[in-house]
C-alpha cells in the first residue's frame, strides 16, 4: 500500500500494476486505483473463468438464431422491471437491441459531475464484480473497462439518479454509454455519453478516440451486466470510509495536542481504566493516545507543581475521547468488512451459474439491492459526525479564556487585546460544519419510494447515503484541520504563558508527537505559498484552513505523528 500522505500522479505511482483475479480485491487497492491512478491488469485465468457463463448464453442466442423456442430469460429476451412479464422476444437481434436501448433509456441522471475518483472507483468495482464469472458479459467489455481505467478516461457521471436498488442503473448507464456502441457497431457520437477531457466536457466518442480505445458493440445481456449492481453507491461509500478512517486517526493526534495545551489529566488514558471496560476500539484508541502523549510533561494534572491538588476531572471532550472514538473505530471495522465483501460481490441480475443442476442456468434474484451499502454509509455518517461533534467542543474550549487554563482568549498572541479576533471565526466555521453533518447524518436507508409500477417496491437509497457520507467526512476533515491549527497555536502559547500557577513550560515539556506535528505544520506552505506561521495578528485564514484540511485528508499529520 502506498503512503497516502503523498498525492501521486499517474507517472509517480510507486507500485507495480495491480493484477486482478488471483485474490479478493481490497479497499486499499480500490484507493490505489481510484485516487492514485494505479494501473490494473487481469490475471490470465480470469477470462477462462468468465467464459463459462458466456458460453451458456451464446448457446441460448444460437438457439434463438436457429428459430428454436427459448423460455423467458430476464434481460435476454424479456423487458425490464415491471415489463419483464409482458413479452418474450424471439429474435437474437432483439436481445442485442434490448441491451442497447436499456443503456440509452437509463442514462437520465442530473446534477453535478461526480469527482473522477468516484468514477474510477465505480469502474474498478464493476471490473471486479464482472470477473466473478456470473454475469455472462462479453469479455471485450471487461477489457474495455480496464483500458478506460488505464488510459484515465473519465466518463461524466451525474450525481443524482440511483435508488440503490435495481442496481445503480442511471450512473452506470452514463459509463456504459462511453464504452459501448449499437449492436451493429454504428458509432453515433450523440449517443456516446459525455466525458471529461483536458478539463472540458466532450462526447464519449471523442474521449475514447483521444485515448485510442475502440468502443464496443453490445450484445445480449451486456446492457444489464454493465448497469445492474451496487458499484456506484459502493464507490462513494468506500472512498468516504477510507477518509473517515484517516479523519479519525488524525483527530486522535489533534486531540492529544489539545489535551497537552489545555493541561489535561493523563490518568484518563491509562491502560487499566480501559481494560476494565474491555471494548476493542476504546482500548486501541486509548493505546494510541498514550503513545502520542507518553513523554509529555503537561498531562500530570499539575500534581508535580501542587501535590495537594485533588485529581482534576477534565471535560468530557478531553477525557472521554477513547470512549467516543472507540465505537467509531469499531463501526469502521464493521463497515470495512461490508465494503470489501461487496467489492468482490456479483451484484447484477440475473446471474448465470454454469454448474447449476438444471437447463436454465440464469437465476433472477436481488443481489443488486444495496441495503448493505446503505447501512454501512449510514452508520459511518453517524460515526463521522461524532468525530466532528467532540472535536468542535475542544476547539471551543481552546478559544474560551475561562476554560483554556490560562491561555489568551481566542488564542490571539497580540499586545492589543480586542483589536484582533484570532481564532474566533474558525470555531464558527467548525460549528457550522458540524451542524451540517448532524442534518446529513439522518439515515437514508430507512427511506424507500416504490418504482417500476410497484415491482421495485422497496429500495435502499444507498447512493444518497454515500453522497451524504462523502459530504460529512469532507466537513469533518475541515473541523479536524481547524483543531490542528489551533492546538499547535495553543501549544506555542502554553510555552510562552506557562502554567496557571506561574511555573514555566519549555518546548522539552511537550511530547515528541506535539513537537513533530507542530514542526510539520509550521513548515507547510498554504495554498498561497506562504508558510503557516504562529498567529500574532489577524490575517486571512482561509488558505491555512484549506491547507490544514488537506493535510488531514492526505494523512500527513498521521505520518508526522508516527515518524
Amino acid at each position: 500500500m502506498i503512503d497516502t500522505a503523498a498525492a501521486c500522479t499517474r507517472e509517480e505511482f510507486p507500485g507495480e500494476d495491480l493484477v486482478l483475479g488471483l485474490e479478493p480485491a481490497t479497499l486499499d487497492q480500490l484507493i490505489d486505483v481510484a485516487r492514485f491512478r494505479r494501473r490494473i491488469r487481469l490475471a490470465p485465468e480470469v477470462e477462462a473463468h468468465c467464459a463459462k457463463s458466456r458460453e451458456w448464453l451464446d448457446d441460448v442466442i444460437a438457439r434463438m438464431h436457429a428459430g428454436e423456442h427459448v423460455e423467458a430469460i430476464y434481460s435476454v429476451n424479456t423487458g425490464f422491471g415491471s415489463l419483464a412479464g409482458r413479452q418474450a422476444f424471439p429474435s437474437a437481434d432483439d436481445a442485442a437491441e434490448l441491451s442497447r436501448r436499456l443503456i440509452l433509456a437509463d442514462a437520465s441522471g442530473v446534477g453535478r459531475i461526480v469527482d473522477e475518483e468516484v468514477v474510477r472507483a465505480t469502474m474498478f468495482i464493476r471490473v471486479v464484480s464482472l470477473t466473478q464469472g456470473h454475469s455472462a458479459i462479453q469479455w471485450a467489455l471487461v477489457q474495455g473497462l480496464v483500458a478506460m481505467l488505464n488510459a484515465d478516461v473519465w466518463p461524466a457521471v451525474p450525481e443524482y439518479g440511483s435508488l440503490g436498488a435495481s442496481g445503480d442503473l442511471i450512473p452506470l448507464a452514463h459509463i456504459a454509454l462511453v464504452l459501448t456502441t449499437a449492436p451493429d457497431g454504428s458509432d453515433e457520437p450523440e449517443n456516446s455519453g459525455e466525458a471529461i477531457l483536458d478539463g472540458r466536457v466532450v462526447s464519449g466518442h471523442e474521449a475514447m478516440a483521444a485515448a485510442g480505445i475502440a468502443r464496443i458493440p453490445v450484445g445480449a445481456k451486456d446492457g444489464l451486466a454493465l448497469l445492474n449492481g451496487t458499484s456506484f453507491s459502493l464507490a462513494q461509500t468506500a472512498l468516504a470510509a477510507w477518509d473517515v478512517q484517516g479523519a479519525l486517526h488524525t483527530a486522535e493526534v489533534t486531540a492529544c495536542l489539545s489535551i497537552e495545551a489545555l493541561l489535561g489529566f493523563g490518568d484518563a488514558f491509562i491502560a487499566e481504566l480501559h481494560e476494565a471496560r474491555g471494548q476493542k476500539g476504546q482500548l486501541q484508541v486509548a493505546g494510541r493516545m498514550r503513545e502520542y502523549m507518553n513523554d509529555s510533561q503537561l498531562t500530570t494534572g499539575d500534581r508535580d507543581h501542587d501535590p495537594q491538588r485533588q485529581p482534576p476531572q477534565d471535560a468530557y471532550s478531553l477525557r472521554c475521547v477513547p470512549q467516543v472514538f472507540g465505537p467509531i473505530a469499531d463501526t469502521l471495522d464493521f463497515a470495512f468488512g461490508i465494503i470489501e465483501r461487496e467489492i468482490n460481490a456479483a451484484t447484477d441480475n440475473p446471474l448465470v451459474f454454469p454448474d447449476l443442476g438444471r437447463d436454465l442456468k440464469a437465476v433472477s434474484g436481488g443481489n443488486f439491492h444495496a441495503e448493505y451499502v446503505a447501512f454501512a454509509a449510514d452508520f459511518l455518517s453517524i460515526a463521522a459526525t461524532e468525530i466532528g461533534n467532540i472535536t468542535e467542543r475542544r476547539i471551543f474550549r481552546l478559544d474560551d479564556g475561562t476554560l483554556n487554563r490560562g491561555l489568551p482568549d481566542m488564542l490571539v498572541d497580540s499586545e492589543q487585546v480586542g483589536l484582533d479576533c484570532g481564532f474566533m471565526l474558525p470555531q464558527y466555521l467548525a460549528a457550522a460544519l458540524v451542524s451540517d453533518c448532524k442534518t446529513l447524518a439522518h439515515p437514508d436507508s430507512v427511506d424507500s419510494i416504490p418504482t417500476s409500477a410497484n415491482q421495485e417496491d422497496h429500495v435502499s437509497m444507498a447512493n444518497n447515503a454515500g453522497r451524504h457520507l462523502r459530504q460529512i467526512v469532507a466537513n469533518v476533515e475541515v473541523v479536524v484541520g481547524v483543531e490542528l491549527l489551533m492546538s499547535v497555536q495553543a501549544l506555542e502559547l502554553r510555552v510562552q504563558a506557562g502554567r496557571p500557577d506561574g511555573t514555566s513550560v519549555s518546548e522539552s515539556d511537550l511530547s515528541t508527537t506535539a513537537q513533530t506535528v507542530s514542526a510539520m505544520l509550521r513548515s507547510a506552505p498554504d495554498e498561497q505559498g506562504k508558510t503557516i506561521a504562529h498567529l500574532t495578528r489577524d490575517v486571512v485564514l482561509y488558505p491555512q484552513v484549506r491547507t490544514a484540511a488537506s493535510l488531514v485528508k492526505q494523512r500527513a499529520v498521521l505520518s508526522a505523528a508516527r515518524s
